[in-house]
């Protein structure tokens, strides 16, 4: 298996890294395909056309085609996603990628957009992110759309429930980066680890994560850098 960070409508550098990459082996894309780079359509196509080679979950970047698809959030000005909005093929696109998973495990490893919460188990993980594929899955996908933006909860509880409860598991999913003291998630700082508040740290390194165990596949975090760790 070989894991793949998120394309962002690249679609040339995708072409040219699968030109250098076994023609049977399986790829995990670890979301946001789509959106920023000149190519958003191209990539979608492309990583799609690869049927069951690929695994993808899904990033923040591709929720947000689905809500300006829906008309829940208008685009915004560094949005390349015109060529999906317009492409001829936009209802089975939009349908393929609201159907995509939010976490994967497979032969020790666990792949999610962003991050999870040290509360979380691997199995929790798979569980949380059920809940939410459920729903994005369903008839009422939309519906859920409405509700799914917003910064709290910041912290997981297991007593949370409907919009809040859904909101709370694709936050950590699909925006994690850096936990307050509390534990609860910090949506503003984006920069380098060592360039955050006192006392806060990346979700991977908070003491006691119950997912520690497990090989983790990640992308979302762009100004992360090299972190070189057990």
């Amino acid at each position: 298996m070989i894991a793949i960070g998120d394309v962002q409508g690249c679609a040339d550098c995708l072409r040219e890294l699968l030109a250098r990459l076994p023609a049977d082996e399986p790829l995990w894309f670890a979301g946001d395909i789509v959106n920023r780079g000149p190519a958003s359509l191209e990539s979608l196509r492309m990583v799609r056309a690869l049927g069951s080679r690929a695994t993808c979950v899904l990033g923040n970047h591709d929720l947000h085609l689905l809500a300006v698809h829906a008309g829940i959030r208008p685009a915004h000005e560094t949005d390349t996603l015109d060529d999906i909005l317009a492409a001829p093929d936009r209802e089975e696109l939009v349908d393929w990628i609201r159907t995509r998973p939010l976490a994967v495990a497979r032969d020790g490893y666990l792949m999610v957009h962003a991050g999870v919460f040290p509360e979380w188990s691997p199995q929790d993980v798979l569980e949380r992110a059920g809940e939410v594929e459920r729903v994005l899955a369903g008839d009422d996908w939309i519906g859920f759309l409405r509700e799914m933006y917003g910064n709290t909860p910041a912290r997981w509880d297991d007593a949370l429930a409907g919009a809040d409860r859904l909101r709370t598991i694709i936050n950590a999913l699909t925006r994690m980066r850096m936990l307050a003291p509390d534990g609860s998630q910090d949506f503003h700082h984006k920069g380098p680890p060592d360039t955050a508040p006192a006392g806060y740290r990346p979700w991977f390194d908070w003491p006691g994560r119950r997912t520690a165990d497990t090989t983790m596949v990640f992308g979302h975090w762009s100004s992360l850098g090299l972190v070189d760790t057990p």
